[in-house]
């Protein structure tokens, strides 16, 4: 097969969803659609819009195949996610992981294998995938009784272009439960559960499972040769353009309802089950330290219509002590049992203070995460929060090596595309950003430290 030039990624995010058209000669972004990732709140449970979210994919490759041409499609998605089908069709909806009940279920924690097997600590809602499928084959266990096959959420959208049904480990080795790292295998749980034989075989992310369906061919125009790869959990993608060009250890900072902090090369034992810390596991299915908070999710309800703070705006916030102290998002990140709280009243902030607030708060606890996901030699920023100047310069001076802020939109659509090989090159980064000198920046961290 000819490597793919023109690479369409279906790039589904918790809060948005898109097609971008990549081209891999140059790592370019040439076309784009997006769309809310919006939640239904009907029937049994909350859960993913699929056949919304499906109508949207078939849509976007129509109009960027006619436009630019597709040579090939791959697909990176969020994590803690799974669709279990009864042949053809769904058992049961799509479960939104931010659903509760999963994170109550009784019987889980006697179920569920030590930290040590999985190096995936124990999360709220339903974070860890295995507790959705635990609960969903408790609370529903007639339609559970029907399923024949689990895919995690990328192999989904997969097996939905091509008609071929496979597992990957960068799904399955997402805070799960399901996948035991250091063995490369499927945890304890799932051999207890009897699940096993609902997984199907482990393929490589980079693997091309096949072509598109014929009536796919002719919804979207696009060629019936048109390869289709395996998939890759989105954060895992951001780490794609970096593996085997940089000098481990790296730090790769994924960033977008999620803040993540993955330390290429990173010693596991510092690993916490109690803060949001565990193991993801890369394309090459090695396990790589991670640590996370839910920064763009913050950043929005902290920040809603934020600027760029002037200097005056920083020096102010930092001169005065004003702070915001973790968690605002309750369970998850390196304080996930804090209340989040102003130390001085927000509505009394213009929106360029407030702006300045939120930005040193994200590079606060952004630094904390680095605490235990290891601290690499150098870090570098993908997403949206590499657009903001004033985080990444904070972090460089909290973390006192060099930061550098990707020039791509995503790393992850990059990331993805780079699944088909060739010579897509890494993600542009500019200049290491220069550290943050304002004077008392040192002491407003330790203050912040202190009030935790």
């Amino acid at each position: 097969m000819t490597t793919p030039r023109s690479i369409a990624v279906i790039d589904i995010g918790k809060t948005n969803a898109k097609v971008v058209l990549i081209d891999r000669d140059d790592a370019r972004q040439i076309g784009l659609r997006s769309t809310p990732n919006t939640v239904k709140r009907d029937g049994l449970y909350p859960h993913a819009d699929v056949e919304r979210l499906w109508a949207f994919i078939l849509q976007s490759l129509s109009e960027l195949h006619a436009e630019h041409g597709i040579d090939g499609i791959s697909i990176t998605t969020h994590g803690a996610t799974a669709a279990l089908l009864a042949g053809e069709e769904l058992a049961l909806p799509v479960l939104d992981y931010e659903h509760g009940a999963p994170g109550e279920v009784a019987g889980y924690a006697e179920a569920r294998p030590d930290f040590s097997e999985t190096l995936s600590p124990r999360l709220p809602n339903g974070l860890n995938l295995g507790a959705q499928i635990f609960w969903q084959s408790r609370a529903f266990p007639e339609q559970f009784a029907r399923v024949t096959r689990i895919l995690t959420y990328p192999q989904y959208y997969a097996w939905r272009l091509t008609g071929i049904a496979a597992s990957e480990v960068t799904s399955l080795g997402c805070h799960t439960d399901l996948w035991a790292p250091d063995r490369a295998d499927f945890s304890s749980l799932v051999n207890n559960e009897g699940w096993r034989e609902l997984f199907p075989a482990v393929r490589p992310a980079a693997s091309v499972l096949g072509t598109l369906l014929p009536d796919l061919v002719q919804a979207t125009g696009l060629p019936a040769t048109t390869p289709v790869t395996c998939g890759i959990h989105d954060s895992n993608a951001s780490l794609v353009p970096h593996l085997g060009t940089r000098q481990a250890p790296f730090t790769i900072l994924s960033t977008g309802t999620w803040a993540i902090a993955m330390t290429v090369g990173g010693d596991t034992s510092k690993l916490d089950s109690e803060r949001d810390s565990l193991a993801n596991v890369d394309a090459h299915g090695r396990p790589v330290p991670t640590a996370r908070f839910m920064g763009g999710r913050e950043f929005d309800m902290l920040a809603p219509g934020a600027v760029e703070p002037t200097e005056a705006d920083i020096a102010k916030v930092i001169a005065e002590d004003i702070q915001a102290l973790p968690s605002f998002t309750p369970g998850v990140g390196p304080y996930p049992h804090n209340e989040g709280r102003w130390t001085h009243d927000p509505a009394g902030l213009s929106i360029g203070e407030r702006s300045a607030v939120v930005a040193l708060y994200l590079a606060l606890v952004t630094r904390q995460c680095l605490e235990l996901s290891g601290l690499g030699r150098e870090i570098v920023i993908e997403g949206p929060l590499a657009r903001n100047r004033l985080f990444g310069r904070a972090l460089a001076t909290l973390a006192g090596v060099p930061v550098t802020a990707s020039g791509d939109a995503t790393g992850t659509s990059l990331g993805a595309a780079m699944l088909f090989g060739g010579q897509t090159g890494t993600a542009k980064a500019s200049a290491p950003l220069a550290p943050l000198a304002a004077t008392g920046f040192d002491a407003y961290a330790k203050s912040w430290l202190s009030k935790l």
